[in-house]
């Protein structure tokens, strides 16, 4: 069996000469990339630029995301993902394929192994999606890994122990929320909340306090320079530019950071509940781990001031900010691919 297992893994690491392998965390603002032995390769926003009426991509990622709001009638800048998982199929594929075409310049005489990061909560359906997506952009073998797993090994926690360790993902379409024990999620939440409802609900907030419609990219700018869920120590304010919703004249307004506080109150408050809900849910014995471990929180929404300090206030436990919540994923993936022990180990939904 011992001898089985070595030829295995000399199998394994053979063809990985030949490829490279690659980690995803196919997000819904952001994909980012981890090449095996090199680390993470690409960052760049989940957006595509095509033709109206057809499929004809034109850019993708950041050259796409510098359209957003700003294309003339024939050009549509899109997100394929939303809520975390594919909303279009073929843009989706596109979009994959421009990816690992970037990242495969060297190597590229086997197709690629994949492990690609889903949503804890996302259905069989959805599943297959991702897969057939992958499969068709270029991969040799694919495996899938939920979030919160591939965040908790990113962020360095002992998953493989019998002892509670919880996290908090909170993406630009989801926010995965979970406790971790011998490798397994115990319970999670996964809830369809995330910074793009952040974005929406300044957006509401703009459009009802002061007739001013803005966009996307300037609702993100107001809540990343202004946004906060607990108050600052020194409120500050922000010129924003829009369109007058009576006048239709473009117009500048000042808000403050106590109202964007306001306005991202609601979905703040989501993922407060949804974690307290885990908490209710978790067994006694690893509640009692938490008390010492505390929560850990990764993703870019985890980046909103005071967030942690708000979720700490509300259930009286430790709570960390991982020291790079943008790239826990998608490193999570990377150590995936880097040890095949993983493989084993934790719960993936491989090809068949």
């Amino acid at each position: 069996m011992g001898r089985l297992k070595t030829m295995q893994e000399a199998a394994f690491n053979f063809i990985s000469l030949f490829s490279n392998d690659i980690g995803i965390d196919l997000g819904t603002a952001t994909t980012l990339v981890y090449a095996r032995g090199e680390g993470i390769v690409l960052c760049e926003p989940s957006v595509v630029a095509i033709q109206k009426g057809t499929n004809n991509v034109l850019a993708v990622g950041q050259e796409a995301k510098r359209m957003l709001g700003k294309t003339p009638g024939s050009i549509v800048a899109i997100r394929p993902m939303k809520d975390g998982v594919i909303a279009d199929f073929e843009i989706t594929e596109s979009m994959l394929r421009y990816f690992i075409k970037k990242v495969q310049a060297k190597r590229v005489l086997v197709r690629p192994r994949m492990i690609i990061s889903v949503p804890s909560g996302i259905t069989e359906v959805e599943r297959r999606a991702v897969k057939d997506s992958a499969y068709r952009a270029g991969a040799r073998e694919v495996f899938l890994v939920e979030e919160p797993i591939a965040a908790a090994i990113g962020v360095g926690l002992p998953i493989e122990e019998p002892q509670g360790n919880m996290v908090i993902d909170i993406g630009g379409g989801t926010t995965e929320i979970a406790v971790i024990s011998l490798a397994g999620i115990v319970f999670s939440r996964c809830i369809r909340i995330g910074g793009d409802e952040m974005d929406d609900a300044v957006i509401e907030y703009m459009k009802k306090n002061y007739n001013l419609m803005i966009g996307e990219r300037t609702a993100e700018e107001i809540k990343m320079k202004v946004g906060s869920a607990y108050p600052l120590e020194e409120e500050t304010d922000i010129e924003v530019k829009g369109r007058d919703l009576i006048t239709g004249l473009p117009k500048l307004v000042k808000v403050n950071s106590e109202e964007i506080r306001q306005a991202l109150d609601p979905p703040v408050r989501e993922i407060i509940e949804a974690t307290k809900v885990t908490l209710e849910r978790t067994p006694p014995e690893l509640s009692a781990d938490l008390i010492e471990r505390g929560i850990v929180m990764c993703g870019g929404g985890s980046l909103l001031k005071g967030l942690d300090k708000l979720i700490g206030d509300e259930t009286g436990l430790p709570v960390i900010v991982a020291d790079d919540p943008l790239t826990a994923v998608a490193l999570g993936t990377g150590k995936v691919l880097e040890e095949i022990k993983y493989l084993k180990k934790i719960s993936l939904a491989s090809s068949s």
